[in-house]
């Protein structure tokens, strides 16, 4: 009997053997498939880290870590700009901190265009490329296209004023366009494009090289300039313009028309034979 209960006890620790190396030897081979396709995915689409706003995020807030999100982002499709590391995007010391320059969604890719350098805040210096200045221009509901200018937009400037030729003959005040596609930066004292509605400005900001600024300067305090609002997807580069009353009119092409009139011719037949001879004699009447 003992021998008959060893030999079960033999076979069952046997059995029982058996199935755990069977279990491993399956989960081995699962791990091991598992493994060969991660592998063979990231082959196909290599990915990195990129950082998101993990909400909505607004014009002048301080940009946090609990603002952002690290998600899984294709590596031939990260945009320039993009953060992949979070202590640059965020900086450890509360100084340093960025701040959110324009308005973005959540899920939205952070970019370096979109938010200040560390420690800088959201003026209108950090918006200013290398070399450029900024300049305000006086505008109102008519020249400032009813109010629907906004940060970022892009404009073509036009002067109206007297040159000094209108003298007799001259052609008075003329129209001309003396800047194309200036960017602006600022509406008022807002330098954020998360504006809804039209808001009728009184300044407006743009940014332009030094030479511009002279130009704009000298032509705002000699005439009127007027803004005119260029598409978003317009490339295109305005040609030289100048239109002056004259040519509004159309009086350069119109001229006077004047009836040649014949001088009057009095005569007098006298019959000479047969030939009949008119004399020219002074008209009486």
């Amino acid at each position: 009997m003992r021998a008959i209960f060893g030999l079960v006890l033999i076979v069952g620790v046997a059995l029982a053997g058996g199935a755990v190396m069977m279990a491993k030897n399956y989960i081995a081979d699962y791990q091991q498939a598992l493994a060969t396709e991660r592998s063979t995915h990231q082959e196909v689409v290599p990915l990195t880290d990129v950082y998101v706003a993990s909400h909505p995020l607004r014009y002048g807030e301080p940009l946090t870590k609990k603002d952002v999100r690290k998600v899984r982002w294709p590596k031939a499709a990260v945009p320039e700009g993009a953060f992949t590391d979070l202590d640059a995007l965020v900086p450890a010391q509360p100084d340093r901190a960025r701040v959110v320059l324009r308005a973005m969604e959540k899920d939205e890719a952070i970019l370096a265009v979109k938010v200040t350098g560390p420690g800088e805040d959201a003026g209108i210096t950090s918006q200013l490329a290398r070399g450029m200045r900024a300049f305000a221009i006086r505008v109102d509901v008519a020249t400032g296209v009813s109010g629907f200018l906004r940060p970022g937009d892009r404009v073509d400037v036009y002067w109206t004023g007297d040159p000094g030729r209108a003298t007799e003959g001259g052609r008075g005040d003329i129209t001309r366009l003396i800047e194309s596609r200036v960017q602006l930066i600022a509406v008022d004292q807002t330098a954020s494009d998360d504006v809804s509605g039209a808001t009728i400005a009184r300044t407006v900001t743009v940014s332009v090289l030094p030479e511009q600024v002279a130009a704009l300067a000298q032509a705002q305090s000699s005439g009127k300039l007027s803004l005119a609002l260029v598409g978003a997807g317009d490339d295109t580069v305005a040609q030289p313009i100048e239109v002056d009353q004259r040519a509004l009119l159309g009086l350069d092409v119109l001229k006077p028309r004047f009836e040649e009139t014949k001088p009057e011719v009095c005569t007098i037949r006298t019959r000479r034979g047969s030939e009949v001879v008119e004399i020219p004699i002074p008209c009486t009447n």
